[in-house]
């Protein structure tokens, strides 16, 4: 029955359910991540970071869910299939055309919704270590998500396979570069 009801919640709201879980997933990472820094491996245990945890929640329920949805929509009615050749431009224009910005949106909207006075300085620092380690990540997650996802399970794949990545994010966005 529950299954019924999600199943008809993604059928006739696919953009508010792939925000929902995509969010979910996104918030998750960073609670992870704060569970491990501030509980297990703190000399002294320490509060949760709300306000972290909010921005994560902006960026993970309303910015890249809806980019995510949209692009995979477009980028499935445009390559068509699973043959070899067809995965590979999805593979490239995912990494190379849809990934830097995605990066640069992270970074950015994090630094404006942390107050920041250089919005951009942070992203300079980092976005090519970051994007280094995404290829590393993501080809091989994509080729995965392109070869047996269905379309319609795209962003919630990706937004599993992010749970992942957002604590790759989340260490990155813990360095002093």
């Amino acid at each position: 029955m529950a299954l019924a009801l999600v199943k008809r919640v993604f059928k006739k709201y696919p953009l508010v359910a792939n925000c929902g879980v995509y969010g979910t997933l996104y918030v998750g990472a960073e609670f992870s991540q704060q569970t491990i820094n501030k509980k297990f491996l703190a000399p002294n245990p320490e509060p949760y970071d709300q306000g972290t945890l909010a921005r994560y929640g902006v960026v993970g329920t309303f910015i890249y869910p809806t980019i995510l949805y949209n692009w995979y929509k477009w980028l499935d009615a445009r390559y068509v299939g699973r043959a070899a050749p067809i995965i590979v431009k999805k593979l490239l224009l995912d990494q190379f055309i849809l990934t830097p910005p995605l990066l640069v949106i992270f970074y950015t909207s994090m630094s404006i919704m942390e107050r920041k006075g250089d919005i951009l300085e942070e992203c300079r620092n980092k976005i090519i270590p970051t994007f280094k380690s995404s290829c590393m990540f993501w080809l091989p997650a994509q080729s995965l998500n392109f070869l047996l996802v269905p379309p319609a399970a795209r962003v919630v794949y990706v937004g599993s396979c992010a749970f992942i990545w957002v604590n790759i994010l989340c260490w990155f966005k813990r360095q002093n570069y």
